[in-house]
C-alpha cells in the first residue's frame, strides 16, 4: 500500500530541490546525463535481461528498440544542449527600437512521467533524459505490468540520484490517482487514448502543462509505384517486432488494388524470412516476443475470432498458445468498418489488409477515422506523397519506410487530436519540460512608445493615427 504522507513530503522535498536547481549550468546537466548513459552501459545485460523476462522480447531487439534509442537520445542531448539551453534573440519591430527581446527556456520544475509497458525502458527513460536536460526534477511511475523493468528502473534512479531529485513509484492505478493529485508542473504521459483523457483531467485540477504520447490506427498505403518486396520487409517488420505491441505499429495496410495480390505474397515471404527462416516454426523462434499477459491475449483472441465469424478472411498465420501468450503473425482480409479489428486500436499481431481503386478512397477511409499517429506511405511518386502530405493530418508522415523516424533525434515525436497532444525528443523534448520565457529589456529614459502616452491629444491622436496606418 502506498504511504501517502510520505508521498506527498517526498513531493515536497523536490518542489524545493526544483528551485534549487533550475540555474544549473550545462555543464551539470551533461554530468547527470552521462552518469545515466555510463549506467545503462555497465547495466545493459539486466536490463535486457528484465525486459525479456516482462516481454520475451530477445536482447538484439531489446538493443535496437529500447537501449539504443535511449542512449542517442542522450548522446544528442550532450551534444546540443549548450545552444538549446542559450538565449534566442528575437528580431525586434522598428517602434521596438532601442529595446532587447528575447527568449530564455527555464525548467517549468517539478515534472511526473508516466511510463507505458510496451517499451517499458525507453519510455520511461527517454523522457527522463529530456526532464535532466531542461533542468527539472523527476518522479516516474513506470507501468506496473512490466514489473522486472520497473524494479530495474528503480535501482537505476536510487543507484544514480537522490530522491529529492528523481524517485521512482511502482505501482497500480492507486498509485498514479495519488500522483496525479499532487500539483506537478508538468505531466509526460504514454498510453492509450481513454487514459490519456483521465491524466488531461487530473492536470486540469492544478492547471498543469501535459505531453500526451497516445497512439490510434496508424494506416499504410501502398501504392502501385513503389518498390512491393522492399515495402512488404518493412512493414512486415514494424508490425510485428515486440509482437505487433507498439504504438507506431502499422494498423491496418491499404493496398491498390493492381498490386494486392503480388504484396500479399511479399509479406508472408517476408514473415517467413524474418520469423520462421529454419522452418521449425515461428513459434520456435528466439527473435519473436510475447504477448504482455493473458488479458491482452485473450482480447486479441476475441478480435481476430469476431472478425473470421463475421466473414473475414485468414490470409496467413493465426496460430495461438495461450499457456505461452503465443500469438503468431497474423495477416487477414475482408474486415468491414464495423469489426473490432477497425474500430479500435489492435496493439498486437494482427494485420489487416484492404485493397483501394483510387488513391482518393484510401484518403477518404483515413481521414473518416481519428488522426493517427503515424501514416505511412510506400510510394515514388511526388504527385502521391505532395496529395497524401496536403490532405491528410497525422503526427507524423513516413514515406518508404516504417517505424524508424522514432529514432530522428532531430525531428518531432508526437500525435495530433486522439493521438496525443506535445512533442517529444531531441530539443523537442527539452523543450515540452521548459518554460520559453520572454524577456524584455527597455533601455532607460525615452522610448518610442511613450509618444502614444495620454493625455490624448490631438498631436498625439494624429501619430496614433498614422501608426494604425503603417503597422
Amino acid at each position: 500500500m502506498i504511504d501517502v504522507m510520505e508521498t506527498k513530503a517526498t513531493f515536497a522535498a523536490q518542489q524545493q530541490k526544483s528551485l534549487a536547481i533550475r540555474d544549473s549550468t550545462v555543464k551539470q546537466r551533461v554530468a547527470k546525463l552521462k552518469a545515466l548513459q555510463g549506467w545503462i552501459t555497465e547495466n545493459a545485460g539486466d536490463i535486457r535481461k528484465a525486459i525479456y523476462a516482462d516481454l520475451g522480447k530477445s536482447a538484439s531487439e531489446a538493443d535496437i528498440t529500447e537501449l539504443s534509442i535511449v542512449k542517442a537520445e542522450i548522446s544528442h542531448a550532450v551534444s546540443n544542449l549548450t545552444s538549446w539551453m542559450a538565449p534566442k534573440k528575437v528580431k525586434n519591430p522598428v517602434y521596438m527600437l532601442g529595446s532587447t527581446a528575447y527568449v530564455s527556456p527555464e525548467p517549468k520544475g517539478c515534472a511526473l512521467i508516466i511510463s507505458p509497458w510496451n517499451y517499458p525502458f525507453n519510455l520511461c527513460i527517454g523522457p527522463l533524459v529530456s526532464a535532466i536536460a531542461a533542468g527539472c526534477t523527476a518522479w516516474l511511475k513506470p507501468s506496473e505490468m512490466a514489473p522486472h523493468t520497473a524494479a530495474l528502473i528503480r535501482r537505476l534512479v536510487h543507484e544514480l540520484y537522490e530522491t529529492d531529485e528523481i524517485t521512482v513509484s511502482e505501482g497500480g492505478v492507486e498509485v498514479s490517482e495519488l500522483l496525479l493529485s499532487l500539483p506537478f508542473d508538468h505531466i509526460f504521459f504514454t498510453g492509450s487514448p481513454a487514459i490519456g483523457k483521465v491524466v488531461m483531467k487530473a492536470a486540469s485540477n492544478h492547471l498543469t502543462s501535459v505531453t500526451l504520447e497516445l497512439g490510434g490506427k496508424s494506416p499504410v498505403i501502398i501504392d502501385k509505384d513503389c518498390d512491393l518486396k522492399d515495402a512488404a520487409r518493412k512493414v512486415a517488420w514494424a508490425k510485428f517486432m515486440n509482437c505487433g505491441q507498439t504504438c507506431i505499429a502499422p494498423d491496418y495496410v491499404l493496398v491498390q488494388e493492381s498490386v494486392y495480390e503480388p504484396f500479399k505474397t511479399y509479406l508472408r515471404e517476408s514473415l517467413e524470412a524474418m520469423g520462421n527462416p529454419n522452418e521449425k516454426g515461428i513459434h520456435r523462434s528466439k527473435d519473436y516476443s510475447r504477448i504482455i499477459n493473458g488479458k491482452h491475449w485473450n482480447r486479441l483472441q476475441k478480435l481476430l475470432e469476431e472478425a473470421i465469424a463475421g466473414g473475414a478472411r485468414l490470409v496467413y498465420g493465426g496460430e495461438m498458445d495461450e499457456a505461452d501468450n503465443f500469438f503468431s503473425p497474423t495477416l487477414i482480409e475482408g474486415v468491414d468498418d464495423s469489426m473490432g479489428l477497425m474500430t479500435e486500436e489492435i496493439f498486437g499481431p494482427i494485420l489487416p489488409l484492404e485493397p483501394y481503386t483510387l488513391l482518393e478512397e484510401a484518403l477518404a477511409k483515413i481521414n473518416s477515422r481519428e488522426k493517427p499517429l503515424v501514416l505511412y506511405l510506400f510510394s515514388t511518386g511526388e504527385y502521391i506523397q505532395e496529395q497524401v502530405l496536403a490532405k491528410t493530418s497525422s503526427g507524423a508522415l513516413c514515406i518508404n519506410d516504417c517505424a524508424v523516424h522514432f529514432g530522428h533525434t532531430s525531428l518531432p515525436f508526437g500525435g495530433v487530436g486522439q493521438s496525443g497532444m506535445g512533442k517529444a525528443h531531441g530539443q523537442y523534448g527539452f523543450l515540452a519540460f521548459s518554460n520559453e520565457k520572454a524577456v524584455f529589456k527597455q533601455r532607460g529614459g525615452f522610448s518610442p512608445i511613450k509618444t502614444f502616452y495620454p493625455p490624448y491629444t490631438a498631436k498625439t491622436k494624429k501619430l496614433i493615427a498614422y501608426f494604425m496606418r503603417w503597422v
